[in-house]
């Protein structure tokens, strides 16, 4: 399965990524101080693009363990239990940790680390239904110029959510709430799919993505069909195992509903650290990279919300998407870099929130982001 599932997570890694070569080129003409802070990350003595092995290894398996060990015991636990009370919320948690590296699978080249992507699938994304490449091509699009902010911009929250407008507050709830039992269906239906090529087209394009902006159509390759196959059938024999092991006496009729309050628990972590991730100030319009830059946050601070959203140090959001292909455990210290080398009326350094909820207050409600000049 390792070799199959490279294709869509095709791109080699030197100082940058396709998607760094296509930000440098965005960014030629159109806001210095850009080309500022790259400069003083490629003079820096540190190679802050060299991927640690050792780390991704190290925060998969602690990940893994503490997230199954808790689940096991969310599931056997007695219906209302103390255990059982415990273990929800430790379960939830270390889930959408170990989930959140599908971000990091999904920004390796397409010859590093294979091993490490091929266990992450097979025993994360393919056991939680969130194989990565359901989720590399969108993430990637989401980066790209010619989609952020767009509506076809498959993260976008304001492309799901008006903030400040209760019936889009409402309505977006409900598709969280949905959501999973409707991933959950795309596996388990996915044989259907086959009985005619349209419909099998209709499927790749508009129901192979990980992502609640159901206007998104997602662009395909033949690599792209081949990593999506590769992972749709041990996904189908997972989601199939659910009710077949119900059925067969195995598990009790509950594992469903516990197995969708879990799913919907990790769901919602995530979606709370999107509604930080940016200001959310575009009108729907192509932006150029200062002003991508721009709507984008770093979260500096240490207080307990924003560790809770922003596991692996993605808190660091502005600076992950000015230099896409730096490994995850390099963003802290080449913020410090940044911070220490930029002129002190740099824009960069006007990025810094004072916390999660000081952005994500704004989405929710609405109202108007303070200014900030480039």
């Amino acid at each position: 399965m390792s070799m199959a599932l490279q294709g869509p997570e095709a791109g080699s890694r030197a100082k940058a990524t396709a998607a760094d070569a296509d930000a440098e080129a965005a960014c030629d003409g159109t806001a210095a101080w850009i080309s500022v802070v790259r400069q003083s990350i490629r003079s820096s003595d540190t190679d802050f693009f060299r991927v640690s092995p050792v780390r991704y290894w190290i925060d998969f398996l602690l990940s893994l363990s503490l997230a199954y060990a808790a689940a096991t015991v969310y599931l056997a636990a007695p219906i209302g239990s103390w255990p059982q009370l415990v273990a929800f919320p430790l379960a939830a948690f270390w889930l959408y940790r170990l989930g959140s590296l599908v971000h990091e699978v999904c920004h390796l080249g397409q010859h590093e680390m294979p091993l490490f992507k091929a266990a992450w699938n097979a025993l994360a994304g393919v056991m939680t239904l969130t194989p990565s490449p359901f989720f590399t091509r969108h993430h990637r699009d989401h980066h790209s110029q010619r989609f952020y902010g767009t509506p076809e911009d498959p993260e976008y929250v304001a492309n799901v959510l008006e903030g400040g407008n209760a019936g889009s507050i409402a309505r977006y709830t409900a598709h969280v709430l949905v959501f999973p039992g409707v991933v959950f269906l795309r596996f388990l239906l996915a044989p259907l799919s086959f009985l005619h090529p349209q419909l099998r087209e209709w499927t790749l394009r508009r129901a192979s993505s990980l992502t609640l902006n159901r206007r998104y159509e997602r662009k395909l390759t033949p690599a792209d069909r081949r990593a999506i196959l590769a992972v749709e059938i041990p996904c189908f024999i997972r989601a199939l195992l659910i009710p077949l092991l119900i059925l067969l006496g195995f598990n009790h009729w509950s594992r469903i509903p516990l197995l969708y309050l879990l799913a919907v628990g990790t769901l919602v972590l995530n979606q709370m650290r999107q509604l930080a991730d940016h200001h959310f100030d575009g009108d729907g319009s192509r932006v150029g990279l200062d002003a991508h830059i721009i709507d984008s946050c770093n979260f500096t601070g240490r207080d307990p919300l924003t560790l809770l959203f922003f596991p692996f140090s993605i808190r660091y959001h502005a600076l992950h998407h000015l230099f896409p292909s730096m490994p995850y455990h390099h963003l802290q210290r080449a913020h410090e870099h940044l911070t220490a080398t930029l002129p002190a009326d740099s824009p960069y350094l006007a990025l810094d929130q004072a916390g999660w909820w000081s952005v994500a207050r704004r989405t929710l409600g609405g109202t108007p982001q303070p200014a900030r000049g480039a």
